[in-house]
């Protein structure tokens, strides 16, 4: 009787293994010598930090229905839970709390983006993508339709509802936008517009040749824009001018030799109201990479400088 059990036993943990799914941990460990601001807000007094994250993921997928889902550790101990998804077929429904980018509200304290929605439903099948993103302490919610059947035209509608979001203006927080792109042969065209309470449109035609890409933009307020972009083997570089409103020029090149990487940027409309860190006037930074570590540093125009070695694994 015991041999009974002892086997049966044996067996269904060896099936519960079986259905258990995979498993995987990544992470990395990071040690920073400077004071990078972000965005609008000037970092601190030049000192070390150090950073460390550790990702562990899950995967089923032994049926017609898969689930993941993430625990992220950091360097303050505490656990939390990363995106957790369940697709079937062509339908996946994600929740990530705060972090779904389809919502997103501006900080006040550095300018930049903070995403706010909680969870979305995406569907893509035939060339047509459909994603539905909702905040669950507000009603608002944004959603996007795609078509793309492979052919030289593309359609988009988009539609964003921010009208209950704390810190928002309800009259422009809520807008329907449409898109179009068309290629052929080496042009590319694109036009789009909106219905906020100050419409807006840009419309686009790129020109492809070789290494060499060429764009002309406009939009409502009648800013021409013309870029050009420029790749070879290991370097790319680009470079656009802004005409008649902002007038901004803006640069950025990066070349690769192996295991080092050296970048540049300028940007002169982030100069009319002062930008830190990575978003100031002009960036330069270079990197080399030894196995699993990483050396990098970087300095911009405002007398910030930032040097790291990150070992990820």
């Amino acid at each position: 009787m015991k041999k009974v059990l002892l086997t049966t036993t044996a067996m269904a943990f060896a099936a519960s293994m079986a259905s258990a799914g995979d498993m995987a941990m990544s992470g990395s460990i990071k040690l920073t010598y400077g004071a990078f601001g972000t965005g609008s807000a000037v970092g601190g007094t030049d000192g070390f930090t150090s950073e460390a994250d550790l990702d562990v993921a899950a995967t089923s997928a032994g049926g017609n229905i898969s689930m993941s889902g993430t625990l992220e550790l950091d360097e303050d101990g505490n656990p939390a839970t990363g995106p957790v998804a369940i697709s079937t077929g062509a339908l996946t429904f994600t929740y990530d709390a705060n972090d779904r980018g389809a919502l997103a509200r501006t900080n006040a304290a550095d300018g930049e983006d903070d995403n706010y929605g909680d969870y979305s439903i995406d569907f893509a099948a035939g060339g047509i993508s459909v994603s539905y993103t909702k905040d669950q302490e507000s009603s608002d919610n944004a959603m996007s339709v795609s078509y793309a059947p492979g052919g030289a035209l593309s359609l988009s509608l988009s539609t964003v509802d921010e009208t209950t979001a704390a810190g928002l203006v309800a009259a422009a927080a809520a807008k329907t936008t449409v898109g179009a792109t068309y290629v052929t042969g080496p042009y590319t065209i694109a036009l789009s517009g909106n219905d906020a309470t100050v419409q807006e449109w840009d419309a686009s035609v790129a020109m492809a040749s070789g290494d060499t890409t060429v764009t002309v933009s406009s939009d409502e307020t009648e800013t021409m824009k013309v870029g050009i972009s420029y790749t070879s083997g290991g370097m790319t570089a680009s470079a656009s001018q802004e005409f008649n409103n902002d007038d901004e020029t803006e640069i950025s090149i990066s070349y690769t030799d192996g295991a080092l990487t050296f970048g540049a940027t300028h940007d002169s409309g982030q100069g009319k109201t002062v930008h830190y860190g990575d978003e100031a006037q002009m960036v330069v930074s270079a990197a080399y990479v030894d196995g699993d570590v990483t050396v990098a540093a970087k300095g911009t125009d405002q007398d910030e400088m930032e040097v790291s070695v990150t070992f990820a694994f």
